[in-house]
């Protein structure tokens, strides 16, 4: 019986052992996790060639490195998985998941990427004002031509799926353009002129057999008067956004897109970020930028006020990673302000990695993997 006692204290002991470690894990990482940082470490540095103005956008667990002469994917050790030429004088790419697709802003070439390399190439029969790509590798692209545009959608190899052509008199001219994950669904915010008011129209169009459809595979359309939306985009398949000159409108359904939420912006916006999970903006009032961030249902959960206007500024794995130049600020979606600081280089780009407080910049070095410290 005595053996059997002391076998039962021992588990005892080492499960308040074990749980004294949890707590006290648990303790150390609120407090890593919930104070403001003013400087980082450096815990490693991958050289980079950097000499032909190379951009960086984070992509298939890796980041890929794009520039006039062509793009490469690299890992985030710096290795290069593979890379492909081509000559662009403005590239500019959307990242989806899966997919990803540059396009030769202004000019009429786009090429459509997936983890393992290029997909397909495209070339358009006007010039590309703005590409999308859904996870499967739909390329949605306004095209332009003057006052006159078409709204185009592509696969991945680059046949054509679906055209539409527009004008000023008729539909109106498209303001942006996204396309849903599946690839099943655009959605087009257009503006016009109505009896004298501008207009924006917002349309959602189907291309999933299964869904009833009106002409031109419209399932809805809806009409906001004497307001600009620039805006639009897709959260996920089933819920999507259209941000104005001062509202944000979120939409729910797939088959018959309703209105969800109307969010009432009372400063100017001055920049729109999401992820699949949030919806964020830059805003600005007479004296202070602020930071809001809101849920798909439309709940405010953060309004913090920063001192400056960032250019680059996302919503990365529930942080607001903003920065410009060598300054740059992290802020929780629970409102820590978690880092406030400059960089010993201007920032190329900064990405969230695996581990407390760590983070890969990439830089005049080259990519630099950090962690917060003072």
């Amino acid at each position: 019986m005595e053996g059997k006692k002391k076998k039962k204290f021992l588990i005892k002991l080492l499960l308040i052992g074990a749980a004294l470690i949890l707590f006290a894990a648990i303790g150390i990482y609120i407090f890593l996790t919930h104070r403001t940082y003013n400087n980082i470490r450096v815990l490693n540095t991958v050289t980079l060639e950097r000499d032909n103005g190379e951009k960086y956008a984070e992509f298939a667990d890796g980041i890929l490195k794009y520039s006039k002469d062509g793009v490469a994917l690299l890992d985030r050790k710096g290795k290069e998985r593979w890379n492909f030429s081509y000559q662009m004088q403005n590239p500019v790419v959307s990242v989806s998941e899966k997919s990803a697709v540059i396009a030769d802003k202004g000019a009429n070439d786009l090429v459509v990427l997936q983890s393992k390399g290029v997909k397909g190439e495209i070339h358009t029969s006007l010039p590309v004002e703005k590409a999308e790509v859904s996870r499967q590798g739909i390329v949605s692209a306004i095209l332009r031509d003057g006052v006159s545009a078409k709204i185009v959608c592509y696969d991945a190899e680059g046949n054509l799926l679906v055209e539409h052509v527009t004008s000023p008199t008729t539909t109106g001219y498209p303001l942006d353009a996204a396309i849903s994950d599946d690839g099943y669904t655009l959605l087009v915010s257009y503006l016009f002129i109505e009896q004298g008011k501008m207009t924006t129209k917002v349309a959602y169009y189907s291309f999933d057999e299964k869904t009833e459809k009106k002409e031109n595979h419209l399932i809805m359309e809806e009409k906001y008067e004497n307001t600009i939306a620039p805006s639009v985009f897709f959260l996920d398949n089933e819920t999507s956004a259209v941000v104005s000159d001062n509202q944000l409108h979120i939409y729910e359904g797939k088959e018959k897109p309703k209105k969800k939420q109307t969010v009432q912006i009372k400063e100017q916006i001055q920049n729109v970020f999401h992820d699949d999970e949030y919806i964020g903006m830059l805003l600005k009032n007479e004296k202070n930028y602020i930071v809001k961030l809101y849920d798909k249902n439309g709940k405010e959960l953060l309004s913090k006020t920063v001192e400056q206007e960032y250019k680059n500024v996302k919503v990365e794995d529930g942080q607001v990673i903003m920065y410009d130049g060598k300054k740059c600020q992290i802020l929780t979606k629970a409102g820590v302000r978690l880092f406030d600081g400059e960089m010993e280089n201007d920032i190329a780009n900064i990405i969230s990695v695996f581990g407390v407080n760590k983070y890969l910049v990439i830089n005049a070095n080259g990519l630099e993997e950090i962690r917060l410290a003072n």
